[in-house]
């Protein structure tokens, strides 16, 4: 019984964990997108270049972070994937001629700034950031 206990609190500990880097960051996109919520699974599809329109039509393009602690959760939580086989999945795209390598910023505000001037811009950002200029996606 004590095992089962200590089993339950270690899964509890984990799904705690994954919410609260989700909840760590936000998906921005430009004000052009008509969306106002997005799907896990359309996020994916957006950032693994598999989709460049939503459901309601808006044309979208991935924007992504160089790295750290909001890239990592947002590569690890959203596409399943670690950043440096998220890098070897974008080179394959291109070496291929499938698709170019999306746009990637440096900090939160760069992120912020870019997607507020180029429509059809979908990017993510710290949940501590700035976001004038762009709209915040609800993850569904």
């Amino acid at each position: 019984m004590r095992y089962i206990r200590i089993l339950y609190v270690a899964v509890l500990s984990v799904c705690a964990t994954a919410a609260a880097q989700a909840a760590d960051l936000k998906i921005i996109a430009n004000p052009s997108v008509g969306a106002s919520a997005i799907s896990a699974d359309e996020l994916k599809n957006v950032f693994l270049i598999t989709k460049t329109s939503l459901s309601d039509g808006s044309h979208v393009e991935p924007v992504l972070a160089k790295g750290g602690p909001v890239h990592e959760a947002f590569v690890k939580e959203y596409l399943g994937k670690s950043d440096s086989a998220l890098q070897t999945y974008y080179r394959s795209l291109v070496f291929t001629g499938k698709a170019s390598m999306p746009k990637t910023l440096g900090v939160d505000a760069e992120v912020v700034a870019y997607v507020s001037k180029t429509k059809g811009a979908v990017g993510y950002v710290g949940a501590g950031a700035s976001t004038a200029g762009v709209k915040t996606l609800e993850v569904k």
